[in-house]
């Protein structure tokens, strides 16, 4: 099989930025795809019950999971360096350590995430119906963090290198598995909630073998068994850049289960209905992190080869490019979002009426401020690519404190509809910093070798 990695060093940023996005995105609309019909199938097989309990599981799901993600980004950042300054040795010694610091990662999350989740669960006012069904669901979701640590850890280390087509492989593989069992085990075995986390950690372990076999191919990746004995210097250039990330995505989600808090408050209809929304949150974002990663690639792969102005050339196309794409998918939500929005929902006229109200009000506030997000992920990915991961990690507690004092103080000022402007106003604080930390870091670099 031919090699896919991609130097970004050379060519036109427009291009390199979309053929690069572009397989990405489609993985994320893969991926998705499995997510809303695991929503679909609990919700319509299951019941609004179960989808509350799907809903109450997310942001600790999300925490513990995207702190693993994000280890593995920041990692991604040293190898993409060390490939656009063609230092292939160097390159394999990351790999290789960040291997060794995944796996540790992994063992303490798993022994972590196991012990805290009934605990937290309890503490975020979970309504005592559903609390069972999330506690199942985040226990097999759970055993799978090793999975997810080798995933995310090859993933970044093909998009680090220019490879963006081998992961949306990955990732229609592990789409049309975790499909298949959805169906076999929530409709055919009558597993519920278990049999959907069941079908999902499968699928992960799909996606995880087709990455790794593709990783071994790649031949200026010349791994020998030291490169995986960690050393100091490496360790510290890795936990540098990999630490903010983990630590902004905790930051994040922290905010988000105070939220959640506030929500469980309303009852199981309104989380159904926030969770119905929640689901569809990926399709909002779904170009705004494969852009992310696109400019993570191409900003690190420049910075190693000195190219300041190429950098600053690819971030205006990549800004133009992503605000089209934000109001492109804004306009197909609040024109489809019911439609949509109706695969998740059931019940009762009336269940089903309330819950609908919730969410598709939610889905056209969120909509109209996409703009906002996908700006957000493209300065934070710059600045990323540019070594600094300790701004995005301060945009993370901006983003939380905007979420839990608009989630507290707004809907004691205009009801419960309040909680709709806590992720929108989380974007705008982390949106501002994070833009205006670009332009001052990207000013002082100058222009660079041309």
């Amino acid at each position: 099989m031919a090699q896919r990695i991609r130097n970004m060093t050379q060519g036109s940023p427009v291009k390199l930025l979309v053929t690069f996005a572009l397989p990405l995105m489609m993985g994320n609309v893969f991926q998705q795809l499995y997510t809303v019909v695991d929503t679909a199938v609990v919700g319509q097989v299951v019941g609004v019950k179960a989808l509350a309990a799907l809903g109450a599981a997310d942001w600790l799901n999300w925490l513990v999971l995207s702190v693993v993600q994000g280890f593995a980004q920041g990692f991604s950042i040293l190898m993409a360096q060390y490939f656009g300054a063609k230092d292939y040795r160097q390159l394999s010694r990351a790999v290789g350590v960040s291997a060794s610091l995944c796996g540790v990662v992994a063992v303490v999350m798993l022994l972590v995430s196991q012990l805290a989740a009934t605990p937290v669960l309890m503490l975020l006012n979970t309504p005592g119906d559903i609390i069972g069904d999330s506690v199942l669901y985040l226990r097999i979701i759970f055993g799978g963090i090793p999975i997810v640590a080798a995933y995310n850890l090859l993933a970044s280390i093909l998009r680090a290198l220019g490879d963006s087509k081998t992961p949306l492989y990955a990732v229609v593989v592990a789409t049309v598995v975790n499909i298949a069992l959805d169906l076999l085990f929530v409709m055919g075995f009558h597993w519920g909630i278990a049999g959907a986390a069941g079908a999902t950690v499968i699928a992960q372990a799909v996606s995880t073998i087709y990455c790794f076999i593709n990783v071994k191919r790649i031949s200026i990746l010349e791994m020998h068994a030291g490169d995986f004995r960690p050393d100091s210097g490496t360790v510290a250039s890795l936990l540098r850049l990999g630490s903010p990330v983990a630590l902004q995505n905790g930051i994040i989600s922290v905010g988000g289960m105070v939220v959640q808090s506030v929500i469980n408050r309303y009852g199981m209809l309104f989380i159904a209905g926030f969770t119905a929304t929640n689901k569809l949150y990926g399709l909002l974002e779904i170009a705004a992190t494969s852009y992310g990663y696109a400019v993570t690639s191409f900003v690190g792969q420049n910075l190693g080869g000195k190219l300041i102005k190429r950098i600053k050339q690819g971030m205006r196309s990549a800004a133009v490019i992503a605000l089209l794409t934000s109001a492109v998918i804004a306009l197909a939500m609040l024109l489809l979002g019911r439609m949509i929005l109706g695969l998740f929902i059931s019940g009762s006229p009336e269940e089903a009426a309330a819950s609908m109200e919730i969410a598709y009000h939610y889905l056209a506030v969120m909509s109209v401020c996409l703009p906002i997000l996908y700006m957000l992920h493209i300065y934070r990915s710059a600045l990323m690519g540019l070594g600094d991961t300790v701004i995005p990690m301060v945009s993370g507690f901006v983003e939380m404190v905007m979420r839990i004092g608009i989630a507290l103080l707004l809907p004691l000022a205009i009801g419960q509809e309040g909680i709709f402007y806590a992720e929108v106003g989380a974007w705008t604080g982390a949106a501002v910093l994070l833009t205006a930390a670009y332009f001052v870091r990207v000013s002082r670099l100058g222009n660079g070798a041309e």
